[in-house]
Order: structure tokens, then C-alpha cells, then sequence
């Protein structure tokens, strides 16, 4: 698969050999699926800059390649002007959900303030950056924040995912955990909603925790201070 052959390097150069073939989206398809030896083309899309097409494969990866596809560059295009990492604001955009279709009742909800403002997040309890996340989410004022319980990292994500999912109060031992790093305690319950939680975050492609989404439905993948969040969240509300 190309994630494991080009995935090391963050920009490879291969030889894929298309002569003669007229620059174009469908030209571009086939050279970059020969390349691969297999139909792993979801789009092509020319770019504004630098004379390349944008590739977004099946798998949700996206890399680049030039019109005759005689080079590939896998690896993230930075705007020099905007200092704006272009390659992970497309990737964010191609992987927008549809906010509404979210079943939260699966997801533990906690309210600042007023809650008008509305933030999804994905998150593994042994998640090193969830945990910055939630000392920066306490900050937050005048959010609702729906979290999805999404072991991914070990065995004891996900037992501590059900203890916190059957507590009496999840909101409270979630952040007595995330926050303060007090240990859920046992608790027992029909804790089948963590099951159901990974199955929706594969079908979502999501591959890291934290991962959030905002009300439009725009994904933000990774950590975020709440600096950064606001920025976020006030840019949907415009």
C-alpha cells in the first residue's frame, strides 16, 4: 500500500513512466494508479501553485505529482507568505462529516456556561495530548463539548473507557481523569457504546486522538490551545 512505501519519506521522488501522455486530471489518474498498481484514485484536482495536481487516494491520503506524474511528493505543502500549512487545511476540508448525523447520545456531555457553542471531540484516555487538551478546554467558556470515548492506543484505554462510560457521574470522572489524573474507578454496565464508539471513528477515518469537529462539520485533527480553539469555533460562527 502507498502509506508504507512512501509514508517514511516526506518526499519521494519516483519515476513513473507515462510517455506521451497530455497533462490532464485523467491523465494524472491513471499515472499515479500504474504507479500504485492498483484503482486507489478517489479525485484529481490541479493546484494554484507550483504547476501540480492534488491526489486524494481512497485511503484519505493525499499527495501530489506533477502533470506527466514523473515525480510524487508525499508530504505537506507550506504557504511561505500565510506560513499556512495548505496540505492539512485540504485534508480537513476532504474530511468534513456531517455534523447532525453524529449520534451523541453515545458521547459524554459537558457544559460551560451558557453552552451555545458546540465542539465534538475523539479522544483516548491514555492520550498524552487529550490530556493537554482537556486542561485547555476548562478554560473554554460558553461550550457544549460532546466527547467520544475512542480507545485506540492499548487494553487499558479501553477499560478505563468503560469504567468512566458506567460511572454515575461521567462528565466529573472524565475530567477527574483527563484533568486532575484521578484513576476512574471499576464500574460495571452495559458499556457496548465504547464498541460502537470505534466502529464509528474507523468509519470516520479518525487515526489519532484527539480529533475534533466543529458545528459545520469541519474536522481539526490533532491539539489545539484553547487560543486556537476560539479562533475555530468563532470562525463557524460567522
Amino acid at each position: 500500500m502507498l502509506s508504507n512505501t512512501l509514508r517514511p519519506i516526506a518526499l519521494t521522488l519516483a519515476l513513473a513512466a507515462v510517455g506521451g501522455v497530455q497533462a490532464s486530471e485523467e491523465a494524472v489518474k491513471k499515472g499515479v494508479e500504474a504507479f500504485i498498481g492498483a484503482q486507489a484514485v478517489e479525485s484529481v484536482n490541479r493546484t494554484p501553485y507550483g504547476e501540480l495536481y492534488e491526489v486524494v487516494l481512497k485511503s484519505g491520503e493525499l499527495i501530489y505529482t506533477d502533470a506527466k506524474t514523473s515525480f510524487i511528493v508525499d508530504g505537506r505543502i507550506i504557504d511561505t507568505k500565510t506560513r499556512a500549512d495548505v496540505t492539512r487545511e485540504r485534508l480537513n476540508q476532504l474530511s468534513a462529516i456531517d455534523f447532525g448525523s453524529l449520534p451523541l447520545d453515545q458521547a459524554i456531555k459537558q457544559v460551560h456556561g451558557d453552552g451555545k457553542r458546540v465542539l465534538v471531540t475523539f479522544e483516548d484516555p491514555n492520550c498524552g495530548y487529550c490530556k493537554r487538551l482537556g486542561k485547555e478546554l476548562v478554560k473554554m467558556d460558553n461550550l457544549t463539548v460532546y466527547t467520544f470515548l475512542y480507545p485506540i492506543l492499548s487494553p487499558d484505554s479501553t477499560e478505563k473507557s468503560r469504567n468512566i462510560w458506567c460511572a454515575k457521574d461521567r462528565a466529573q470522572t472524565w475530567r477527574d481523569w483527563i484533568v486532575d489524573g484521578k484513576t476512574p474507578p471499576a464500574a460495571k454496565c452495559d458499556s457496548s457504546v465504547i464498541d460502537r464508539n470505534v466502529a464509528l471513528g474507523q468509519q470516520l477515518r479518525i487515526n489519532g486522538t484527539p480529533t475534533m469537529f466543529l458545528a459545520d462539520g469541519s474536522r481539526i485533527g490533532g491539539y489545539l490551545p484553547a487560543a486556537e480553539l476560539e479562533k475555530a469555533l468563532s470562525a463557524v460562527a460567522k
